[in-house]
């Protein structure tokens, strides 16, 4: 491997030289452990197959392509799978590498003195105090502000737990060689990465049993402990700091300040998830007060450990003095430590509430009984006690180590840690409230009813003081199944507090019926109280399809006029939150159609709640792909329509992404602030259409609009009606292989079917990702501009698509996501993956015409952008994604060869064909990230 290591592309060679050092350092060490652990002639096997893939990419050589066949089909399945791991772990410890490059490169910026980085919250204030924005609006801005990111689970997670444990070592280690280490102190260093990366190598990558929701609830976890817990509080302390320095004045107020927030699907999301349900929703409750709560034990006795101040020496406030006297310490030898003594009688609340949420098991046991924390404000109130106290009597300076850390923690991650959001289809509230309805004796057959009368019976409902639900009558498993887990959400708020479940996302909204059915729902589960016109659990809507997009403005529009309804939001504080979803309007419409459509739905609710005087907060539900709305995050919303932000953003981080952002905590940290500089940017930066003035903006919109429908066209008419087209998707990618292997808790497709109407947009993306085509990070975008053009008045027309690129945030980001895409795409490798169809004449049709789709698009690009370089803009992740090919390509030849190997097999396949596909799967989503 120390040779694949130093396949590089030599450009930019000063600026990577560490980056490459890093990763010739990894590489040398895996083939050093290859050599250890399987031999010499698995080495030479793994080289000579790198060899024979970089031929073939180079040199289009066709006979490389026969000889890279011709070497596969040799390979015993043993031989195979160790051939896959090899290049699958080479991918992981580049990755390692690369994060620690940005790091490197970040802190040698910081270092520097020049100035803040673009994406810091530092850059973004200097920008709006160059633009005339005041500290209070700022100030306010932070105040009334919820930035939450979202983490899910998909079907495409491939992470395992002891995977990232064991990266995140080697990631600690590589870190440490940046450190002056004398010779004997790096020679350490190497065998510990060493033992580490063999250690790695001897660890199953895999999961070989379904992976379970309590399985994806802990992996999240994790990502909390190496990122969140310490990051989200030291960034808001930071912020604050930020905005006093750039102003004059200290932010007093926004150093608690609450406005960065996690949520989390993990354990409530039931949309086509029959795995999730009441239980897991206590469950996921659990797990996460139990990780929150083991912090704060964890730094409260480090606290009692730090701060040894004695009483002889300095003073304490009464207060502080009151709170040691109640605590159960009765130590002679810290009689005179009243901090200590605080400490420990707040340790022994903490194990109280613990042991009362759920933990089972606390490390060290407390010194005697306390009554435990009603909520976690009053713990919250105990700190501010300490930190008073220090503050009254010389010792401000010992807060910030670990103190004002945690009274942050405190309030922002309560005892609940993450928002947990509810999700279901509005098809199962329908099936359960007709048998509700049925059974009350209300309406026979509440289905069949039209819209209108829908909406009529359930308002009225909802004015009635009695439930439709008797304990005396039976049910289905399911509307006991969806009554019980609304209940448990009850249960849930009371037992850790009200941020702990706020949010009811709608899947397949497509009328307001759809969305009264859920507060009616919650009337009967005791979670909505109509006399009061309140309800607990926010009712959001998600707009997922090109026709509900469409549908949006005026859904909401309705929905927003009805009283009742109004009465709720007056409650919410004149909030509503509407959630878009990008993967499954791209599989609907195509990545330019999906986009468009996305940005014309956000305009018009923006009129609509502006018209209500109602605050829009979205709820981006962001793919990791570009093809799911992925692409990074800090220009996407940089680039979201004027009024669509304004200090209220949620969004999805999904599935494998979320290693890629928050695996590493320097690396988090940055993700973290990006999101929070993008959402201050686009909130409160003055809206001057950056040098598209009003009228020709509309202008822009328009050709937008006309692009749009001739790509739509383009992209339905290949995926939904070219004849044999599902049997060449189910041919050409793993699909089939990515359904049937333990890649995740919920189901591929929503329905037993081979339709791609039913199949998840996630499965989808990242089968196309897995080929290497990204079909839907780009297709129609050739045909439309290129059909557009060719009306007439070309150069005019490509003059104007250039103004739209220069001076149109919107259009630049589709063009730059698009663009990172094609510099993924390789229509080699994919044309392997085609030779996988049976049919002859259907993959050469529709492989050629993907082929010819794919080469007007890139025309039309370079037409527009004015170069021919796969992102010339940001050479960085050129030589990132350059540098990939020499082990990602490799991995999907053998992808390919084990492919055929199991198809072939039908039956009887052996498991060890199974585990090398799976682990191909793994490393080429490694290799890919954020297109994976």
């Amino acid at each position: 491997m120390d040779n694949l290591a130093a396949h590089d592309n030599p450009s930019g060679a000063d600026k990577d030289a560490p980056l490459k050092e890093d990763i010739r350092l990894l590489g040398r060490i895996l083939g050093d452990v290859l050599r250890d652990q399987e031999g010499d002639a698995v080495f030479e096997i793994v080289e000579t197959i790198r060899q024979t893939a970089v031929r073939f990419r180079r040199d289009d050589d066709p006979k490389a392509g026969e000889e890279l066949t011709a070497l596969l089909h040799k390979l015993t399945r043993d031989q195979t799978n160790s051939v896959v791991r090899a290049f699958s772990y080479f991918s992981h410890l580049a990755n390692i590498a690369e994060d620690q490059h940005h790091n490197r490169r970040r802190r040698a910026h910081l270092l520097h003195g020049s100035g803040p980085q673009a994406g810091s919250v530092g850059y973004a204030l200097g920008k709006l105090v160059d633009a005339g924005v005041s500290q209070d609006t700022v100030e306010g801005f932070f105040k009334e502000a919820l930035i939450s990111p979202v983490l899910t689970a998909h079907p495409t997670e491939v992470q395992r737990k002891s995977i990232l444990d064991a990266e995140h070592d080697i990631a600690r280690l590589l870190a440490e060689r940046d450190l002056p280490l004398t010779p004997k102190e790096r020679q350490r260093n190497t065998q510990l990465l060493h033992a580490k990366i063999a250690t790695l190598w001897q660890t199953r990558m895999l999961r070989y049993s379904k992976l379970t929701v309590a399985d994806e609830i802990d992996n999240a976890l994790s990502y909390y402990r190496i990122t969140f817990l310490r990051e989200v509080p030291a960034l808001v302390e930071d912020i604050a700091c930020e905005i006093a320095a750039h102003y004059g004045n200290d932010s007093a107020g926004l150093h608690n300040a609450t406005y960065l927030q996690m949520g989390s699907w993990i354990g409530g999301d039931r949309d086509g998830n029959p795995n999730v349900n009441a239980d897991t929703m206590r469950h996921a409750l659990t797990r996460q007060s139990t990780t929150i709560l083991d912090f704060y034990l964890d730094e409260v006795h480090a606290l009692g450990a730090e701060l040894s101040a004695s009483t002889l020496l300095v003073d304490v406030s009464p207060a502080l003095a009151s709170l040691a006297d109640a605590s159960p310490d009765n130590s002679p030898h810290r009689s005179d430590e009243p901090y200590r003594r605080a400490l420990i009688g707040i340790y022994a609340r903490l194990a109280a509430t613990a042991r009362e949420l759920g933990l089972g098991h606390i490390l060290r046991k407390e010194v005697g009984h306390a009554a435990p924390y009603l909520d976690p404000e009053l713990f919250a109130a105990d700190l501010e006690v300490l930190a008073d106290s220090l503050r009254a009597n010389h010792g401000a300076v010992l807060i910030e180590p670990r103190l004002a850390g945690l009274k942050r923690a405190a309030r922002i991650f309560g005892f609940h840690l993450a928002s947990l959001d509810m999700r279901q289809s509005s098809d199962v509230h329908e099936r359960v409230l007709a048998e509700l309805f049925a059974r009350a004796g209300v309406e026979d057959d509440y289905a069949a009813l039209s819209e209108e009368r829908k909406i009529a019976l359930l308002q009225q409902e909802l004015a009635q003081p009695r439930l439709l639900y008797t304990p005396y009558e039976s049910y289905s498993d399911e509307t006991n199944g969806e009554l019980a887990i609304l209940r448990t959400a009850r249960e849930i708020r009371v037992r850790y507090g009200s941020r702990a479940i706020r949010n009811y996302i709608i899947s397949h909204t497509e009328t307001v019926s759809d969305l009264l059915e859920v507060l009616l729902l919650q009337k009967e589960t005791g979670l909505m109280r109509v006399s009061a016109g309140a309800c607990d659990v926010m009712v959001i809507p998600l707009f997922e399809t090109i026709p509900d997009l469409q549908r949006a403005a005026g859904i909401m529009s309705e929905w927003m006029a009805l009283p009742l309804v109004a009465s709720v939001i007056e409650k919410q504080g004149r909030l509503q939150e509407v959630m878009l979803g990008y993967s499954d309007s791209n599989k609907d419409g195509g990545f330019l159609t999906s986009n468009w459509e996305l940005y014309q739905a956000e305009l018009k609710l923006v009129e609509v709640f502006e018209a209500r005087n109602v605050k829009l907060r979205l709820f981006h539900g962001r793919g990791g792909t570009v093809g799911r709305g992925g692409g990074p995050s800090y220009d996407a919303i940089r680039a979201q329509p004027p009024g669509t932000v304004n200090g209220q953003i949620r969004l999805t981080e999904q599935g494998e992404i979320i290693a890629s952002k928050f695996s590493n905590a320097e690396i988090g940290r940055r993700n973290l602030e990006l999101l929070v500089a993008a959402t201050l940017e686009a909130s409160l930066s003055p809206h001057a259409t950056n040098g598209a003035g009003a009228e020709r903006l509309a202008r822009f919109e328009g050709v937008m609009a006309e692009l749009s429908e001739r790509a739509y066209k383009a992209y339905r008419n290949l995926v939904y009606e070219t004849p044999g087209f599902t049997d060449y998707f189910f041919s050409a990618t793993p699909i089939a292989e990515i359904a049937e292997l333990n890649l995740g808790s919920r189901p591929a497709s929503r329905k037993s079917t081979r339709r791609i109407e039913d199949l998840r947009a996630i499965p989808w993306g990242f089968s196309w990702g897995q080929c290497r085509l990204l079909l839907p990070g780009w297709y129609g975008f050739g045909s439309a501009v290129s059909g557009w053009l060719g009306e007439g008045e070309r150069e005019n027309k490509l003059e104007l698509l250039r103004a739209m690129f220069h001076d149109w945030p919107f259009f630049a980001t589709l063009l730059s996501n698009m663009d990172m895409v094609l510099a993924k795409t390789d229509l080699a490798i994919a044309s392997r993956y085609a030779e996988l169809v049976a049919d002859a004449s259907l993959r050469e049709r529709i492989f050629k015409r993907i082929a010819a789709e794919h080469g007007e698009t890139l025309r039309c690009l370079e037409s527009i952008t004015g170069t021919g370089e796969r992102l010339a803009g940001n050479p960085l992740l050129a030589r990132s994604i350059q540098n990939r090919f020499a082990y990602l390509d490799p991995l999907n030849h053998l992808q390919v060869e084990l492919i055929h190997r199991r198809r072939a097999l039908a039956d009887n396949v052996d498991p060890r064909v199974n585990r090398g596909i799976h682990l191909s799967i793994n490393g080429v989503a490694a290799g890919l990230r954020n297109t994976g």
